[in-house]
């Protein structure tokens, strides 16, 4: 797939990238061989192979699922500027 000018220039726009003129026709190079590189990858054979999220099969150690208040209500509370009976105290935003 050979991409021009035109068509890089787009995908810098869209990606909000800032790419001068001088750029263009090697950036139109650069992209033609990583799409060329995808294109190989779509030729290897990957039936029977399960997906997989990691290369190493380690399963993430579980924790019980307790729901708690947190224990440190006082901590929390000792940055407030104004608190009021255990609870943030706001300007009051709506008439």
């Amino acid at each position: 797939m050979a991409l021009d000018r035109e068509t890089v220039q787009r995908i810098a726009y869209l990606a909000r990238i800032r790419v001068s003129d001088d750029r263009l026709d090697q950036m139109a190079g650069d992209l033609d061989g990583i799409l060329d590189w995808v294109e190989q990858l779509s030729e290897v054979d990957t039936d029977g192979v399960e997906p997989m999220t990691s290369v190493a099969d380690v399963l993430a150690p579980m924790r019980a699922d307790n729901i708690t208040d947190g224990g440190c209500r006082d901590k929390v509370l000792a940055n407030a500027t104004e608190p009021v009976e255990g609870f943030f105290t706001v300007p009051k935003v709506v008439e």
